[in-house]
């Protein structure tokens, strides 16, 4: 994997000068030890934490695939290797896991009910992550079901109310447009006039921030009134919750786009134990 020492850096973090207790205490010996999920839900990051104890030595066995429901007590990775180095990642790997697998879930139990409601709207993230973890809170997103939004300020253009402060729409979308014409140009809106503005200069999506859903439906219905409805793809956010998203998903919009994806995080619970007996042995 190329971004290996990525992870490895997350290793690095957590011991900088060598994990002093399993060094001082544990011998030169070898184990087995079990991942196993300590709740239901969908898992993610087993790709990354298999990476992270193969790089280290250890022989890694993947039993669920990353985007899987699985279940409380179900046996996820099962490793065997050098006891120092299982035990120097384990909580590096943990974490990875229990943040993806939270994402994973979250975005699951989303998309399950915008689905419901009404198939063909999409549940978007956004760029509310953790910094240095950005690429992998976006891979648990998709696991789960949902869009990863722009992975980063280089993809895409979205003007936002900072950048309507400080020059015009229609010179944000003209600059926007003379600059490339291969990226797709969003802009954000908090009123129905502006997203018929927005509409009529050529914005490719417009996002209604922290509109309820009586105002969208408003901003929608004035959309079609001017013929424009057709020409845009329409993105909710702001503020959009459990209680809430279902009534966003009945209008005719075409993404839900929430931060709470990845800026509210409930780690997903997960566990490794290592197994006594006859599977620790010692390697001189």
């Amino acid at each position: 994997m190329e971004w290996i020492e990525d992870l490895v850096k997350f290793v690095r973090e957590d011991a900088p000068f060598g994990d002093v207790t399993t060094e001082a205490v544990i011998p030169d010996i070898s184990c087995v030890a079990r991942i196993q999920a300590k709740q239901d839900g969908i898992i993610a990051g087993l790709a990354e934490a298999g990476a992270l104890f193969s790089h280290f030595g250890a022989t890694v066995q993947q039993y669920a695939p990353d985007g899987n429901q699985v279940h409380s007590g179900q046996v996820l990775m099962e490793l065997s290797g050098n006891a120092s180095a299982i035990l120097l990642v384990e909580r590096t790997a943990l974490d990875l896991i229990g943040r993806m697998s939270g994402i994973a879930t979250r975005t699951r139990a989303f998309t399950a009910v915008v689905k419901c409601v009404n198939p063909k709207v999409a549940v978007a993230a956004t760029r509310k992550t953790c910094p240095g973890l950005r690429m992998l809170d976006k891979k648990a997103v998709i696991l789960g079901g949902g869009e990863p939004h722009r992975l980063s300020l280089s993809d895409q253009f979205l003007i936002k109310d900072n950048h309507l402060v400080l020059v015009s729409m229609e010179q944000a979308i003209r600059a926007a447009r003379s600059r490339s014409r291969y990226k797709k140009i969003e802009i954000e809106v908090g009123s129905p006039d502006d997203a018929i503005r927005a509409a009529t200069l050529g914005a490719d999506i417009i996002m209604l921030d922290n509109m309820g859903p009586g105002e969208v439906q408003t901003t929608l219905d004035r959309l079609k009134e001017h013929g424009l409805r057709e020409r845009v793809i329409i993105e909710v956010s702001g503020g959009i919750d459990e209680d809430t998203i279902s009534d966003f998903a009945r209008l005719d919009v075409d993404v839900i786009s929430m931060g709470t994806l990845t800026h509210s995080v409930r780690n997903f619970d997960v566990s490794l134990t290592v197994l006594p007996g006859e599977q620790t042995i010692f390697l001189s």
